[in-house]
């Protein structure tokens, strides 16, 4: 089974990979989307709620419109957006396929856009503001994610602390996983910490995950 992609042969919930266009998605690595295709050729109807990521209050009626958003230090575009739960039958008579999430994890998507308008790096957040159940349970997408690309080839390493953070729950976790899969670098981060002074009930709680071009050896 190819590990690239992101719609994974798991639950229908995981990414609500119904619709006719799932055999094309069989090469993405998220639903429809591929690193190298340009905004040009992205299904308007599958995202909705596009909006420049970096550049707060700023939305978009199209992906065309990605110029609108600033450029980073490697001039790239951030937008993000959500999956459009108007086209799945299933959203409609369970909670449990509506929003944007992936292996049931409520997720913040961002895709990154050259100046010519080529997705080149998919960002995956877990939701700060999703409800307590899930925000307590937001570093478990990591492990789905590591065992959806496999085990093996994985290089993690324990990333800063700080002083004055503490566990939660009996956790402290902040760490940084890396993996090249198939022409992508895979970078992955979890993290379950409470910082200094703040109260029980605010914490850290996140997966993020990014997937990027690698460059040929």
């Amino acid at each position: 089974m190819t590990p690239r992609l992101l719609m994974w042969a798991l639950p229908l919930s995981l990414l609500l990979a119904v619709g006719p266009n799932a055999a094309a998605r069989q090469t993405a690595d998220l639903r429809d989307l591929s690193l190298g295709m340009s905004v040009a050729n992205i299904p308007a109807q599958e995202y909705v709620g596009l909006a420049c990521a970096d550049k707060q209050g700023t939305e978009l009626a199209a992906w065309s419109e990605f110029r609108t958003c600033p450029a980073d230090e490697m001039s790239l575009r951030a937008i993000s957006f959500r999956f459009n739960n108007e086209i799945n039958p299933l959203a409609a008579v369970n909670d449990k396929y509506q929003g944007t999430k992936l292996g049931g994890h409520p997720v913040l998507l961002t895709g990154l856009v050259d100046g010519s308008g080529v997705l080149k790096r998919i960002r995956i957040d877990t939701d700060p503001n999703a409800r307590p159940f899930w925000h307590k349970k937001a570093h478990l997408l990591a492990l789905i994610i590591r065992a959806r690309y496999g085990e093996d080839g994985w290089t993690c390493r324990d990333a800063e602390r700080y002083e004055g953070e503490t566990s939660v729950g009996g956790l402290l976790i902040k760490e940084r996983c890396e993996k090249r899969s198939e022409h992508r670098q895979l970078v992955l981060y979890r993290e379950v910490y409470r910082r200094s002074g703040h109260p029980l009930s605010d914490f850290i709680n996140a997966t993020h995950f990014i997937i990027d071009q690698a460059m040929d050896r």
